[in-house]
């Protein structure tokens, strides 16, 4: 049975391709997802995406992942990665293992960005690579899912 990755995107994230290129480089959301559900399918993945500018919306979206048995999330939360603790909480709540993605590196940038909320209930975090971040999380995910598998203590 393939594992369940959910990939959460948040504000703006819509935007990628349009917005701030020399940041966030050229590749939209719609390109990042199609190279993710390639990598991941040589995994034995399935992956699902949800992106919304809306907090409530992602809280709702963390939550009906674990009704839904979704087994790990990858997490974007663009600006609400620095300030949000109901996306914290939720990921708390859940108790999935969540890998942080930011395609710039967070502690380069404004000081206001430096913190996140998100980085507590992570596994770990990826930052600062563009698109390749997200791969680097499909690998990360992997990893991560095939260690619970052999483990079962660990998921």
């Amino acid at each position: 049975m393939a594992k369940r990755v959910l990939v959460i995107n948040g504000p703006n994230l819509n935007m990628l391709g349009i917005r701030e290129k020399e940041i966030y480089g050229g590749s939209s959301l719609e390109m990042i997802q199609e190279d993710m559900i390639e990598l991941a399918q040589h995994s034995g993945m399935e992956v699902e995406f949800f992106q919304s500018n809306h907090e409530g919306e992602l809280v709702d979206r963390i939550q009906e992942a674990y009704r839904q048995e979704i087994q790990l999330l990858i997490v974007n939360a663009g600006a609400l990665t620095h300030y949000s603790i109901a996306l914290h909480d939720a990921l708390k709540a859940v108790a999935l293992p969540v890998i942080e993605v930011h395609m710039s590196n967070i502690f380069k940038r404004e000081p206001f960005r430096h913190q996140s909320l998100i980085s507590p209930v992570s596994v770990g975090g990826i930052f600062g690579f563009g698109a390749l971040s997200y791969r680097l999380a499909i690998v990360a995910a992997a990893e991560i899912l095939l260690e619970c598998e052999n483990d079962p203590a660990e998921s």
